[in-house]
């Protein structure tokens, strides 16, 4: 998979930065910096194309998600950690999700599919990746979510059920709710990276 890799302290957690549709490995280079200055970061580019725009995987229509591409796809991106982290000799077991929109959906995703892909994730605006599957132990695992509750993509319903799955499968969450809409704000940043230092560091 395309991406960058920059090494940071080795105390603190790498950061998988994964991008909205349209966007590139680049996109949240300097969110990342926002939340932890110090940590390494992964930063990952999808690798599907839809019309042109990178995706971490395929969707039939607006909000309705190809199950079979994005189990594959989750599949293929938890194996690509495990390569990066023995390339670039970096914690596979401290590693800190960043996912805004697709990007988050995809976080999702790797916690609904494997337990122990992820130490913590930030997800911006996201979905539901599935529904109707049991999901593995997540017992302690802190995720902060944002959402707008005028969000045309990401209805508010939608935030409200993937706080309560990630919650009954014993994750630690925490919802940041702004009167926006499906853009990435300043203030929820801020918050994220409040959140942050307080859980994860």
């Amino acid at each position: 998979m395309k991406h960058i890799f920059q090494a940071g302290n080795p105390q603190h957690p790498t950061l998988l930065l994964l991008h909205g549709t349209g966007g590139t490995e680049q996109d949240l280079l300097p969110l990342g910096r926002m939340i932890d200055e110090e940590a390494s970061v992964l930063s990952v580019r999808g690798n599907v194309l839809e019309n042109g725009m990178p995706r971490f995987f395929k969707r039939l229509a607006e909000g309705v998600f190809d199950e079979e591409d994005l189990i594959f796809r989750t599949k293929e991106l938890d194996a690509f950690l495990d390569e990066a982290a023995a390339e670039y000799h970096f914690d596979r077991s401290n590693i800190v999700a960043i996912g805004y929109s697709n990007g988050a959906n995809i976080a999702a995703s790797l916690l609904f599919h494997y337990a122990k892909s992820l130490k913590g994730a930030i997800l911006h605006h996201p979905m539901v990746p599935r529904r109707g599957i049991g999901l593995p132990d997540l017992t302690g695992v802190p995720v902060f979510i944002t959402a707008g509750k005028n969000d045309p993509i990401c209805p508010a319903q939608e935030t409200m059920d993937l706080d309560s799955l990630l919650t009954e499968a014993g994750a630690q969450t925490e919802v940041h709710w702004e009167m926006n809409g499906h853009s990435l704000t300043q203030t929820e940043v801020a918050a994220a990276a409040k959140w942050y230092e307080k859980n994860i560091i």
